[in-house]
């Protein structure tokens, strides 16, 4: 089943482009920011021809196949970047949030833990681990990644409202609806369907 990428992961500010310096890849990127993702993917190939193993190139390409919902392609681009660069985080988190929005919570978890491992790994690996433990049904342990990462990023509603899930699933609501407060107030949108919905 293919998920709602707008709801689940709303990262584009997390997942950003790489810059890269030569004039074919710049070019990619402009492509890259004005939406025109196949022209983006015409010029980074052009780039990797003379640069087959540039990091930032192929995910770049990776990040505009996923756009176009081109997920082998995404995911072929994304690995081949991750071979040059086993330990990149960003790679990584785009792995396994390109696994959650098309169903595969195991292999979203594995890239999510190896992310977490990394010394200096943002709030966004441990949400994401949660989600992965969340979906596969270990309610432990997503608890204790959502409380992390919420630990690491007191202001991201996205999380409270995630956690608040995990709490209505578990029929705690006075959690729940505390947590889908808090993630409306700071400023995720989505929550004030579940207030309405689970909050009197």
């Amino acid at each position: 089943m293919k998920l709602n990428k707008n709801l689940l992961f709303p990262l584009g500010i997390f997942f950003l482009l790489f810059a890269c310096g030569d004039n074919s890849s710049m070019k990619g990127d402009q492509f890259y920011s004005e939406g025109q993702y196949e022209e983006a993917i015409m010029a980074y190939a052009s780039y990797l021809e003379k640069r087959p193993g540039n990091v930032k190139a192929l995910y770049n390409k990776g990040r505009a196949h996923e756009e176009l919902d081109e997920f082998k392609e995404a995911e072929k681009s994304f690995k081949a970047a991750l071979a040059e660069e086993p330990k990149n985080i960003q790679v990584l988190l785009s792995l396994s949030n390109l696994y959650h929005r098309n169903g595969n919570p195991e292999l979203a978890l594995m890239y999510a833990d190896n992310a977490v491992e990394i010394s200096g790994a943002p709030s966004m690996a441990y949400f994401l681990k949660a989600r992965s433990m969340h979906r596969i049904g270990n309610v432990k342990e997503a608890m204790r990644e959502y409380n992390a990462a919420i630990k690491m990023s007191p202001k991201n509603g996205q999380y409270f409202y995630y956690r608040g899930l995990l709490y209505a699933a578990t029929d705690d609501m006075a959690k729940a609806c505390s947590d889908f407060k808090l993630a409306e107030e700071n400023g995720f949108e989505e929550a004030r369907e579940s207030i309405r919905k689970y909050c009197k």
